[in-house]
């Protein structure tokens, strides 16, 4: 009864790959016109997945209406199949007229009489009277690449982003395609490049902490499937600051780079080589069947770091140190294998550097910066020695600030101010990340209670909540005693969640989600189109708002793909009837575009940076005045 997924016309390249989930839950874009389920085609190239290059594509074939069918044919197929969106209308020899909307449509024959004036007509006079609004369709060649028609849809107005529009080859139809699959491959090489950024370092392309722990864990759990060993090995530079300070920071850069090629000279195939930041790095070895590998590739690697390299015309020995740990012979957690191979290597470069030790049950596990921030941020916690600052949420047109977003800060009695970045990571390590969540849960609470005290304006706050605080069983009651406590409007509450989050045990992820809209807060998903991006999971959760990641806002005035995914993302959220805002917005070209698309919401450093409580209140005081 519903259409089908057709693939005639499709091409026939030497590598093509067909990939069908299983699962709406599984991160896929929903087919909106045709409810089958979606493919994705796309070409491997060099070994990498590519997106394909036309809307070819994204064709579905479906039925052509004759325009000379009777309306009420039309009315039935609508009425036989609630997935369809549009149903396409063509001349009798195949040429596209029109895509008629299924809202449109439906609405216009509810109306008194339209059934018995226009239903045994044909659609052709349907179309043709000034009764019945028509717009026209957009149809694009399948040939055109998904760039090129992406912007095409744009300057025709969002809504077609929804209903779809037709391909035709050489002006005949073949099928119709669907604007969240267009969106979906739009974002498929906007989110290559994301990933590729939060899994990679930017300096020496090798993978970063993230990826080096995901693959590090895996690792370990194939190693205890088939008995065999894993090995960590820890390496930090010698005298790096020394490097910096004497040299440069280019000339550090350049150090980096070559012993991060010289890690990977000394690797092995199936070894990964990763850099965690700064000077520090790690080599995983995979598959071993004798741990003594491990100190062989060690003594390799401080050997290989003697010979001098050159730096610009000159002869520099940089050297490293060595710690290592063996899963599951030291240990069968990841994250406590790289605290004790961390150990090892300060062992040796307690002992003089430039050299290997192998951690052992005498290992000293104390890694002085990591374990001396820990405890700060501890008694920070729970002396209440964090502190929050607030970025304004503006609309557009008013500049009326609308919210808030609550952001942590941490001024360091002896470092001062410390960055997120530098603290955030350590707590979710260590699993001060929910208690430091449930604090700015209080905190931003109880400063809401203080504005409404003051007699300010009544102001939304949003506060990000972490996967492993949002996991905790009594998060929603806990939340629920906290708006008790300091009496506070759960409606000026939104939670903010990651993509990433929802993905993930679905059915106690969706059992909280209620217990939270219950209490009558908002939800909203944080970074939108950075994730799974699926069109099943906002259907089926109770979500509010999304957020348009900053990656897409930066320069969205002269990147093309940006405007063509913050509208499709605009587009999308209003078809779901949600709420939709921009961030990270630094200059008033983006808000022009932002506009253009519909978006009418931001937050950025165009309006205002993060401020402290005070300032908030000044601003929102001088508004009411």
């Amino acid at each position: 009864m519903g259409a089908q997924l057709d693939n005639l016309n499709m091409p026939e390249p030497k590598a093509l790959v067909v990939q069908e989930p299983d699962h709406a839950e599984a991160g896929r874009v929903d087919g909106l016109l045709t409810g089958a389920p979606q493919r994705q085609f796309m070409f491997i190239v060099d070994g990498r997945l590519q997106e394909p290059p036309t809307v070819r594509h994204l064709l579905r074939f479906l039925d052509p209406v004759k325009a000379d069918a009777p309306c009420l044919s039309m009315m039935e197929r609508f009425l036989a199949d609630a997935a369809l969106y549009a149903l396409p209308v063509v001349s009798e020899a195949g040429k596209p007229l029109a895509l008629v909307d299924r809202k449109q449509y439906i609405e216009f024959f509810s109306r008194p009489y339209s059934r018995e004036i226009f239903g045994r007509r044909s659609v052709a006079t349907l179309l043709g009277h000034t009764e019945y609004r028509s717009a026209d369709p957009i149809v694009v060649e399948a040939n055109r690449n998904v760039e090129d028609v992406a912007q095409i849809i744009i300057d025709a107005g969002m809504q077609h982003m929804v209903t779809g529009f037709i391909v035709c080859a050489d002006g005949y139809y073949i099928g119709v395609a669907n604007g969240h699959d267009l969106l979906n491959i739009i974002t498929q090489r906007k989110q290559a490049e994301l990933y590729h950024l939060a899994h990679f370092d930017t300096l020496t392309g090798l993978p970063n902490r993230v990826l080096m722990l995901d693959r590090f864990e895996q690792a370990c759990r194939d190693a205890h499937r088939n008995n065999r060993k894993v090995g960590l090995l820890f390496v930090d530079v010698d005298r790096f600051k020394q490097v910096n300070d004497s040299l440069g920071h280019s000339a550090g850069d350049t150090v980096l780079k070559k012993i991060a090629d010289r890690l990977d000279q000394c690797a092995r195939r199936a070894d990964t080589v990763a850099r965690l930041g700064g000077d520090e790095f790690v080599v995983i070895m995979e598959n071993l069947s004798d741990s003594s590998d491990v100190e062989f590739m060690a003594r390799r690697i401080v050997n290989a770091m003697r010979e001098p390299m050159d730096l610009h015309g000159h002869s520099l020995v940089v050297t490293v140190s060595v710690g290592s740990a063996v899963y599951p012979k030291d240990d069968e957690r990841a994250s406590a294998l790289l605290a004790k191979a961390d150990a090892a290597m300060y062992e040796a470069k307690s002992r003089g550097r430039n050299d290997y030790k192998k951690y052992s049950s005498a290992t000293t596990l104390y890694n002085p910066a990591s374990m001396i921030m820990e405890n700060d941020l501890r008694r920070a916690i729970d002396n209440d020695e964090l502190l929050l600052y607030f970025q304004p949420q503006v609309e557009f047109a008013s500049e009326a600030v609308l919210g808030v977003e609550a952001l942590v800060r941490w001024r360091h009695p002896e470092r001062g101010m410390v960055a997120p970045s530098q603290f955030i990571p350590i707590a979710e390590e260590s699993g001060l990340i929910v208690p430091l969540g449930e604090w700015v849960i209080r905190a931003a609470l109880r400063q809401v209670r203080t504005w409404q005290d003051q007699g300010l304006p009544a102001l939304r706050v949003s506060i990000n909540i972490s996967s492993l605080q949002f996991r905790q069983p009594d998060f929603a009651a806990s939340l629920k005693g906290s708006l008790a406590e300091y009496g506070v409007d759960p409606a000026l509450v939104e939670l903010e969640l990651t993509e990433s989050l929802l993905m993930d045990n679905f059915d106690d992820v969706l059992k909280t989600l209620r217990e939270i809209k219950a209490l009558g807060v908002t939800l909203a998903i944080d970074d939108f189109g950075t994730g799974f991006s699926s069109l099943s999971y906002l259907r089926r959760f109770p979500i509010d708002r999304l957020k348009i990641d900053q990656s897409f806002v930066r320069d969205i005035e002269r990147t093309p793909v940006n405007e063509s995914i913050a509208g499709a993302i605009v587009a999308l959220a209003n078809s779901l009837s949600l709420g939709i805002i921009a961030e990270g917005i630094e200059k008033a070209p983006e808000i022009a575009v932002l506009e253009r698309i519909g978006c009418r919401e931001g937050q950025g450093f165009l309006f205002a940076k993060p401020l402290p409580a005070e300032e908030v209140a000044q601003r929102l005081a001088q508004r009411g005045a």
